[in-house]
């Protein structure tokens, strides 16, 4: 078994349609927490995570410089993480294939977390 780490993409647009309003943020909040629950009961959730706040900086190559971000170059914005533990990526991915961000148009980008020997 293996950590990996989902990263939660979807553009704006996609994010602000699904929770445009309250029944309808309860409703996707409800899914996620099905979602997790279902992958928490397989021994599959190391950590929930936590949603990222749409705002942040870059800093950027030798000259260090700062901008505005943190997807000043991206229409999609990472909207969360959690790690969870698979067999492998393929069956990280086919985990992810439950995320309800999917559902919104979004993507869960799926990134193994290296080993370090320190």
């Amino acid at each position: 078994m293996a950590d990996f780490v989902y990263l939660y993409r979807n553009a704006q647009p996609n994010r602000d349609a699904a929770m445009a309003t309250p029944e309808q943020r309860q409703k996707v909040m409800e899914r996620w927490m099905s979602w997790f629950r279902d992958l928490e009961a397989k021994g599959h959730i190391k950590s929930m995570g936590q949603p990222l706040d749409p705002t942040g900086k870059v800093v950027r190559g030798n000259a260090k410089t700062i901008t505005d971000g943190p997807f000043v170059e991206a229409k999609d914005i990472i909207g969360g993480f959690s790690i969870v533990v698979a067999n492998d990526a393929a069956h990280a991915a086919e985990l992810a294939k439950g995320c309800p961000a999917l559902d919104m148009g979004g993507s869960v980008e799926v990134r193994p977390v290296m080993q370090m020997n320190i």
